[in-house]
């Protein structure tokens, strides 16, 4: 199990939690499922403008915590959405099988 299956796993715990009712006190995540999949998506897109601010920033050990926001971030947003994480890696590794799919670009001859 890879470690973000580990935390996607996590995730779904405190989700089951909160709609069971039992949700654990002080639970960043659990907050975020009562708040709702706005406030998630609002999060999503947050942390990904911290992403692009460290990139440009230069500081890799900043980028590297912000790309770990947004992901932890997009997985309560899939979990929200009732996604499962392996359905997300199933696609990734389908893309990475394919050979050359870089997309074609039609050229215009704009003199013509």
């Amino acid at each position: 199990m890879t470690v973000y299956q580990e935390i996607f796993e996590v995730i779904k715990a405190r989700k089951a939690a909160f709609e069971s009712g039992t949700a654990q006190e002080n639970s960043y995540t659990c907050y975020l499922f009562e708040k709702g999949v706005d406030k998630i998506c609002k999060k999503v897109g947050e942390e990904a403008a911290e992403t692009i601010i460290a990139a440009k920033n230069g500081d890799n050990h900043e980028l590297a915590n912000e790309i770990n926001d947004l992901l932890y971030h997009v997985m309560v947003l899939a979990a929200e959405r009732g996604l499962d994480w392996s359905d997300v890696e199933r696609i990734l590794d389908e893309r990475n099988e394919k050979i050359g799919n870089l997309k074609q670009f039609h050229t215009t001859d704009k003199l013509s």
